[in-house]
């Protein structure tokens, strides 16, 4: 009996552990809710996560029908992680906010051209239980809808929203948040001048002590001037938007539209005071039909998919790439999982890593526009066979017609055209699709007229590059746009010049001419501009600090070509190494000297390894370095000395 006993006993033993080792195995269950308009993918239960959906789909509703003129559907697919736990939260958050006396959140807005991203915190015991939800949607359509604006304005006008209530015909909004009142009430304000100048490295947006106030007074200064302009006929609001827009900085353009400071602070302190804050009220409807939302349980593959896809647009790639390597380890034929992974080495320029995976997902999956997309993209600067061309090409186009929304992929396509000198009139016309997909992208219309400059329509060139000035929102927008328009314009004069003899011989104008040594001393070296290296590996250059022309003779040991059109050439002579620089090789001169070639020249994969004269203005302060007027090529025979 007493044998009997031990056994029970341990079997009893056993089971207990096997139960305890199963609740520890046990992953977390994840949800989708799709409905119309998003998705949602959470860790809370059924009811909670369809709730966010049911949510999102009423404030957008209610921006839908209080900014008729607002895009309220972003291009790229929106995600929402709705997370039930802090524990988890924390695994997705960035790590600063995980410092020490850092801000705590519940919620961010991750925006990017393929797909935007809202993280939220369920169950946070807030006073408002929807407030991060509105606020992080506010932030979405601010940027979905390119409103470039100052950081205090960003946030206040999200916490002015997010403290709204939705009714079925009626919706609240701008309530006052009785912790901002008490905080500010409280504690000693900001100095506007302070606010105005924030931007989001700064402590008074990432501390904790700082952060709570800065968030508090930009929700009551926006409060303030939203409804005092309501109920007075005031613009002063839309006043400083317009001077944003007309490129004027955010404390210059505050201190027009809302005078002075001092004054203003004044103002704001006394409605602080006051016992009563009025809100908006406006009549619409807001029915959502919830019995078209579909809901399943994600399979642990999926679920740690869009986790480590989070985590790789948010830049935590250690993270990502675990959460990743898990989800592979689930099922290694999912092709969106190794979709991710490609993004987690190229957000970090780990092109060869990069391309692998998206070569994989493509192969598993030719249904993801993503992994076509980023597969041609990688490509596009590689010298290329006719097979592979066609690959890279079949990938834009296969991408586009996927998902014929997504504008990245005509414009690449446009890019890998014209970078081939193949079908530019094809190309030009992906270009204007990508710009009627997103209008206000400055790149766009900058590599729009770079297509056109190959079609030798220089004046037209000018006319987009006039226009992405006028929408650049960014002082960085602005000057990719004005050394754009710097050099386009000199090509114009240059080409002006040459009208008359150009129309005797009866070559096109704006192509470059190839020539023979008899007359490569009279060829056309291109304009006498100032050309602007990319930001990417260098400061800009102005017209001040360019030399004299000057010529260099040498082997090119490489040569680096990036959208739209940027050249970067490395000379080996005798005695140095010359790095030289082109923003547009469209602009450059290309030509031989001792020989006449054959076909077409293509700048970015038949120069390497190729004896040839360059010449280019210096760059003072710059050694062994300049811009390139022009490239003329030795007979391949030449041999390497």
């Amino acid at each position: 009996m007493a044998t009997w006993r031990r056994i029970v006993f341990a079997l009893v033993l056993s089971l207990a552990a096997w139960a305890a080792a199963s609740a520890r195995e046990k992953p977390h269950v994840w949800l989708e809710v799709r409905s119309p308009h998003f998705q949602v993918v959470s860790n809370a239960d059924a009811k909670q996560a369809g709730k966010v959906a049911d949510q999102f789909e009423r404030i957008r509703s209610v921006f839908h029908a209080a900014f008729p003129g607002m895009s309220v559907d972003p291009a790229a697919p929106m995600t929402i992680l709705a997370i039930k736990d802090e524990k988890t939260f924390k695994t997705l958050v960035p790590e600063s906010w995980l410092e020490k006396g850092q801000l705590q959140r519940s919620g961010m807005f991750l925006g990017g051209m393929d797909r935007n991203y809202v993280l939220l915190r369920l169950e946070t015991g807030e006073e408002d239980p929807y407030a991060a939800l509105y606020h992080e949607y506010t932030h979405l359509l601010l940027h979905q809808n390119s409103l470039t604006i100052p950081t205090w304005m960003d946030e206040g006008l999200a916490e002015f929203y997010a403290h709204s209530e939705i009714h079925e015909k009626e919706v609240w909004l701008g309530r006052p948040s009785k912790s901002h009142v008490y905080n500010l009430r409280e504690t000693k304000l900001i100095p506007l001048s302070t606010l105005f100048s924030v931007d989001y490295t700064s402590p008074y947006y990432n501390e904790q002590n700082k952060g709570t106030i800065f968030y508090a007074e930009s929700w009551a200064l926006v409060h303030y001037l939203m409804l005092k302009d309501t109920m007075e006929g005031g613009h002063r609001m839309g006043e400083f938007a317009k001077l944003l827009r007309d490129g004027l900085d955010a404390v210059t353009a505050a201190g027009r539209a809302f005078g002075d400071s001092s004054e203003l602070q004044k103002e704001l302190e006394n409605y602080l005071q006051q016992p009563i804050f009025s809100y908006l009220k406006m009549k619409t409807a807001t029915e959502v039909d919830d019995s078209v939302f579909q809901t399943r349980e994600l399979p642990l593959v999926e679920s740690s998919t869009v986790r480590g896809d989070f985590l790789a647009h948010n830049g935590n790639y250690g993270a990502a790439k675990d959460v990743l390597d898990s989800a592979l380890r689930a099922d290694s034929t999912y092709a969106p999982a190794r979709e991710s992974m490609g993004l987690v080495e190229f957000y970090q320029s780990h092109r060869d890593e990069a391309k692998k995976w998206f070569a994989e997902a493509v192969k598993l999956n030719s249904k993801s526009y993503l992994a076509h997309y980023y597969y041609g993209v990688m490509s596009l600067n590689e010298k290329l066979d006719d097979s592979q061309a066609t690959d890279v090409e079949s990938s834009l186009r296969r991408a586009i017609q996927i998902n014929p929304t997504f504008a990245p992929a005509y414009d690449a396509l446009a890019i890998f055209l014209a970078m081939r000198r193949q079908n530019l009139d094809e190309a030009r016309m992906l270009e204007l699709r990508a710009i009627s997909l997103d209008p206000l992208n400055v790149q766009y219309l900058v590599n729009s007229g770079g297509i056109l400059l190959a079609l030798g329509r220089v004046d037209d060139a000018v006319r987009v590059g006039e226009h992405a000035l006028k929408v650049a929102k960014t002082s960085e927008l602005r000057q990719v746009a004005e050394n754009y328009l710097d050099g386009v314009r000199k090509q114009q004069q240059y080409l002006a010049t040459l009208r008359e003899p150009n129309k005797q011989a009866g070559a096109p104008l704006g192509e470059p001419t190839v020539v023979g040594e008899e007359n490569a001393a009279a060829t056309p070296e291109g304009p006498q501009q100032a050309e602007q290296p990319s930001s990417k590996t260098a400061t800009p250059i102005d017209e001040a600090s360019l030399g004299p022309r000057d010529s260099v003779e040498g082997w090119v040991s490489d040569v680096k070509c990036s959208a739209p059109a940027v050249f970067d050439l490395t000379l080996e002579t005798d005695r140095e190494t010359m790095n030289l620089h082109a923003e547009n090789y469209f602009r450059v001169a290309f030509g031989a000297i001792d020989f006449t070639p054959t076909g077409e020249l293509n700048p970015c994969t038949d120069l390497k390894g190729r004896r040839a004269r360059v010449v280019f203005r210096s760059v003072r302060g710059r050694r062994n370095s300049g811009v390139i007027v022009s490239v003329l090529l030795r007979k391949r025979s030449a041999s390497r000395p």
